[in-house]
């Protein structure tokens, strides 16, 4: 068997003379077994060339050490940058974090959540694609393990943690207001509840202030290609009859970046200064934000906070043992306003 790879834990113990339960302790924490044992188990391991598939040992704990993240798309900024928050905060406490992407699809997340029923795994957080998510899979998943929605919702009682869009749209739009033309708001297509939110407390705003409200709306079907969206439906605006107003507020980031670069291929100069035709801002504070051209005007959602209340949510539900909370907390976090050159 020694010149053989060793497929399993069970190979490992009969080579090395060490009990699986012994193993089993080292693997989980090393200090947990003696010195002279660790020793004795650490000469193996660089004898016989093994490493344990971890995950497959933490599946088949009683309580796994494995947490899962489902996302509408791994590569978009916001979710990147969210998982990476949660998978800091995982690292550090001894968890793994397995992250599933929908890419947008709700045939993907059904996927992905079926995929999770199908694991041992200690809880989960989702960012659910919205009225296209299969409830029935949800109630199944939250039957079955802790969950917590993140950055969007599917009801009023489930544990959630996202940006209050009362707060962030009206501190941009006031600003807005404030500062020079009143904003034209550029939609963003439906893919969660956010869109419709932002677009109300826009209106809202508007309304509240006395001005007339102006949107650009964009096509009803669900698309996460927000610059491509932005690009092309501004692009469509300005040979047409053009921006009602000077100023744009997008209701995203990506959806900024987009009508930044229709509005420059057709020659508007976009920013605060006296010469410039046409000012810009977003929503979320992307990382890419800061580094357009000119950089972007905008609401900053407070990131480590969404990672880390989130994770701190399931990590309680799991250690009440019932599966959920007597009261399940939903937080909407405030957005801060960042000043830049676009507007």
């Amino acid at each position: 068997m020694n010149d053989q790879a060793i497929r399993n834990m069970a190979e490992f113990s009969l080579l090395s003379g060490i009990s699986r339960p012994t193993l089993s302790k080292y693997f989980n924490d090393p200090s947990s077994v003696r010195p002279s044992t660790r020793a004795q188990i650490e000469r193996a391991l660089a004898q016989y060339d093994y490493r344990p598939n971890l995950f497959a040992v933490n599946l088949n704990k009683r309580n796994p050490k494995i947490i899962a993240i489902v996302v509408p798309d791994l590569a978009d900024p916001f979710f990147a940058r969210l998982v990476q928050q949660i998978e800091l905060r995982c690292n550090a406490s001894g968890l793994f974090l397995l992250a599933l992407s929908s890419r947008g699809d709700p045939r993907l997340e059904a996927r992905a959540i079926e995929t999770l029923l199908s694991l041992k795994i200690a809880g989960a957080i989702m960012a659910p694609l919205g009225e296209n998510t299969r409830a029935s899979l949800v109630e199944s998943l939250q039957a079955r393990i802790p969950l917590v929605f993140l950055d969007s919702r599917l009801d009023d009682t489930s544990a959630f943690v996202g940006t209050n869009n009362n707060q962030s749209v009206p501190l941009i739009t006031d600003y807005l207001c404030r500062t020079g033309d009143r904003p034209t708001f550029f939609d963003m297509p439906p893919v969660n509840h956010n869109a419709a939110e932002r677009r109300a407390a826009y209106v809202a705003t508007m309304e509240r202030l006395g001005l007339q409200p102006e949107i650009i709306p964009v096509p009803s079907r669900r698309d996460w290609r927000f610059e491509e969206v932005g690009y092309t439906e501004a692009l469509k605006v300005i040979d047409g009859v053009g921006f009602p107003t000077g100023t744009i507020l997008c209701a995203n980031d990506r959806i900024a970046t987009g009508v930044m670069a229709a509005a420059f291929q057709r020659g508007f100069k976009i920013g605060r200064d006296p010469d410039c035709t046409l000012r810009v801002a977003g929503h979320d504070d992307q990382a890419l934000s800061r580094y357009a051209c000119p950089p972007l005007t905008t609401v900053a959602q407070d990131f480590e906070s969404l990672g880390t209340l989130s994770l701190d949510f399931l990590l309680h539900q799991i250690a009440s043992g019932d599966g959920s909370p007597s009261k399940p907390e939903q937080v909407r976090l405030e957005a801060t306003l960042v000043v830049r050159a676009s507007a």
